[in-house]
């Protein structure tokens, strides 16, 4: 993985999926050229951190960016990422552009880097949000091993968690 942060908030998603998501990342940027790496712009999510999000378009100003409770998205169980491309446009190693233009073609290889990302994504059993009938969530992917939020919250809420962490037992 060529993007260090990426690394860190894939290490805090959900043990079953770690691997899975550095391996993913990996297919995509072998693809591309060293001026374009994929960035994990959210993985893991807090409760805190889902409910400040909810609450943006309906009682703190701002649009609508979510229509998931702290307790309904797979961020909260690790099982989620949000990603996003980084472009060094001057190739000097500074990565000017965090990019979620899913047109780009910078490898120039005639599919959108953006679709590579998807597709690798796709290729380790991961589902993406840009193919969802109600709200398409272009930066989303998840894997979610069959389960609805709902089950994966009375697991949460029964106990029902790795021993010593924060994950639900799958």
């Amino acid at each position: 993985m060529r993007d260090s942060i990426s690394e860190q908030r894939a290490l805090l998603l959900h043990p079953a999926l770690r691997e899975e998501a550095i391996l993913a990342i990996e297919d995509a940027e072998s693809n591309f050229p060293a001026n374009i790496r994929v960035r994990i712009v959210q993985g893991l999510r807090t409760k805190d951190e889902q409910i400040a999000l909810y609450a943006q378009g309906r009682t703190k100003s701002g649009k609508i960016v979510t229509k998931a409770q702290w307790f309904q998205t797979f961020h909260f169980y690790g099982l989620a990422v949000d990603f996003g491309l980084l472009y060094d446009k001057d190739n000097n190693g500074s990565f000017e552009e965090l990019s979620w233009d899913t047109a780009k073609d910078l490898d120039k290889d005639g599919i959108a880097d953006w679709n590579e990302v998807v597709k690798a994504f796709e290729k380790h059993g991961w589902e993406w949000g840009g193919v969802w009938r109600t709200f398409k969530d272009l930066p989303h992917v998840q894997k979610t091993f069959g389960y609805k939020w709902q089950t994966l919250l009375a697991k949460y809420n029964s106990g029902d968690l790795i021993p010593g962490t924060i994950y639900v037992k799958l």
